[in-house]
């Protein structure tokens, strides 16, 4: 069930009431003000893009247009960790696949899910432009390189030690 404008916390509309002030009056500003509301909520829930549409004065459906468009932009929670694998030509070649096999069934996840306790997300990205470095993985701005289905254990592992570091 998605959340209704009168559903959404007062502090977030506020928020997001806020990012679109600083972008008013400016052309060419729905892509900059949808970046930042999605850095402040952590994605892209309907009340905000009809919040958006509403403030910038164009439809609901552009701005939703725009949203699902660009794989940048979230309509659903993302995890505290988002693994991201490499599916360019290079990586998918190495084996990306098996990468992505492996963290499904470790984390009881599919490609676009995130886990029920909000800790982990996964998602399949376009070339990184490293290719002689793949198959590539991230998680948040973390980049693992040469990774293998053999290694998702042992990057399970790094991210719960930061977890427990407070990182």
């Amino acid at each position: 069930m998605s959340v209704t404008l009168k559903q959404a916390e007062q502090k977030d509309v506020e928020l997001v009431d806020r990012i679109i002030s600083a972008y008013e009056g400016q052309p060419g500003s729905l892509i900059p003000v949808l970046h930042e509301t999605q850095k402040v909520l952590g994605f892209l829930p309907r009340w905000a893009q009809d919040r958006i549409a509403q403030r910038l004065n164009i439809s609901p459906s552009e701005v939703n247009s725009v949203v699902s468009f660009y794989s940048l932009f979230s309509e659903k929670p993302k995890g505290k960790y988002c693994i991201g694998v490499c599916k360019g030509t290079a990586c998918y070649v190495k084996n990306s696949e098996g990468i992505i096999e492996k963290l499904q069934k470790e984390l009881g996840i599919e490609v676009g899910d995130t886990t029920d306790d909000g800790m982990y997300s996964l998602e399949v990205l376009r070339c990184l432009g490293a290719c002689g470095l793949g198959p590539i993985v991230t998680v948040n701005e973390k980049v693992y390189t040469r990774m293998k289905p053999e290694k998702v254990r042992d990057m399970l592992r790094d991210i719960e030690d930061m977890e427990k570091r407070g990182e």
